[in-house]
């Protein structure tokens, strides 16, 4: 299809529209300047690029009486929308080597921008842009976690007697063991789903299901202050989200509620997608802990009358939380607010986005090795409240 002529002097910017394609050029002097759309003409130019394949119309411009410079931008539609995490790219068809060639053109935020005149079309590579090394630091990381895991239980178990004495002990490591198994059960499905072109889709699904319901249930398991409603808090909420969640996304579908690509949630954009049925419960649970450490702070901080009444060992258990929270949230909070990043960034957008990708598998899979001192937190919710009881009752 040919556009009609643009005909334009002195300083223009000259529009024209082609199948739904915008065509721009700006430049200096008188301009004439005609543009032409070729359907399907992109199937039949010799393409020599084995990882690139055209997903655009070809459009052609022409332009005669230049007097000056001119810049061509083009907002291509694409043929077929690009997936995540995809190179594009904006060639022109060279006469000379009679292939297509990025020269003098690139490809910015969805639109091609070019410094001379010739036949125009997009590039998309056939593969999404893989991180290097990544797996291999991933199974180094979660086969320390596991084998870290293991041990802590098995320590726990051997000296469940000796230090087990008090109801707050036995809440305590009750809450250890299980974040311990949660992080352990999740750690290993996540091993396993490592190779997902050979899973089956059930196989993938329930990997996906299991790790949902660990990593909620290890959030939950730390929130627990009382242990006859640990069982309820720790294990009952979480399933509860997972099942509603796995129903409400067509029983589970690829797509929908997991990717076969991440092995994990889908994210689908602001407040859309499964990964908000994790986000929203952990988010809320971070926020609770830091604002108990926020009233704690207040406590310690208030003039002396009331301070006097605050006894030593309130002020060690207020010292103790605040530690606790202050571990917590960069471990558990920070190192899943780097795995949101991970669903937002695309690999397109540079080496931050490849750094984003190495932070958070570091961080999540190494977390474990903080366990000590960050199960010392699930007695926070107890702990808080009680100096916070002090606080008014003062």
């Amino acid at each position: 299809m040919f556009h009609p002529d643009c005909n334009q002097s002195q300083t223009a910017t000259c529009h024209n529209r082609v199948f739904d394609n915008n065509v721009t050029l700006s430049g200096q002097g008188n301009m004439s300047i005609k543009t032409a759309g070729f359907l399907n003409l992109e199937r039949y130019l010799p393409n020599k690029d084995s990882k690139f394949s055209p997903n655009s119309i070809v459009i052609s411009t022409t332009i005669s009486n230049t007097g000056g410079p001119f810049k061509i931008r083009i907002d291509f539609k694409l043929n077929s929308s690009r997936p995540r995490n995809t190179e594009v790219k904006c060639v022109f068809w060279s006469n000379k080597t009679h292939e297509w060639s990025e020269e003098g053109c690139k490809f910015d935020k969805g639109t091609c921008e070019c410094n001379h005149l010739s036949a125009f079309a997009i590039l998309m590579s056939k593969a999404p842009l893989k991180v290097p090394y990544l797996n291999e630091v991933t199974y180094a990381g979660l086969s320390v976690s596991i084998v870290s895991l293991i041990i802590c239980l098995a320590v726990e178990l051997i000296l469940w007697r000796d230090v087990v004495k008090t109801d707050t002990l036995h809440l305590r490591h009750c809450a250890h063991v299980n974040i311990s198994i949660c992080l352990l059960v999740a750690d290993v499905c996540f091993l396993a789903s490592q190779l997902p072109d050979e899973l089956s889709e059930l196989w993938c699904k329930t990997f996906v299901v299991v790790e949902h319901f660990c990593f909620l249930a290890m959030f939950f398991w730390i929130k627990t202050a009382y242990l006859r409603y640990s069982v309820i808090v720790g294990y009952i909420c979480p399933l509860l989200i997972v099942v509603i969640t796995f129903l409400a996304n067509n029983a589970g579908k690829e797509g929908q509620y997991y990717s076969k690509d991440t092995r994990w949630l889908v994210y689908s954009g602001t407040f859309k997608g499964s990964i908000f049925t994790f986000i929203l419960p952990v988010g809320i649970i971070v926020f609770v802990n830091v604002f108990f450490m926020c009233l704690v702070i207040m406590k310690l901080l208030q003039p002396m009358k009331v301070a006097e009444r605050v006894t030593i060992k309130e002020k060690n258990s207020a010292k103790m939380v605040i530690r606790s929270v202050i571990l917590l949230t960069p471990v558990f909070g920070l190192t899943w607010g780097f795995g949101f990043l991970v669903m937002i960034v695309d690999l397109t957008d540079g080496p931050l986005a490849f750094a984003v990708h190495y932070i958070f598998t570091i961080m999540n899979a190494f977390q474990v090795r903080n366990d000590p001192r960050v199960f010392n937190s699930v007695s926070i919710s107890h702990q808080s409240s009680q100096i916070i009881k002090g606080t008014i009752q003062s």
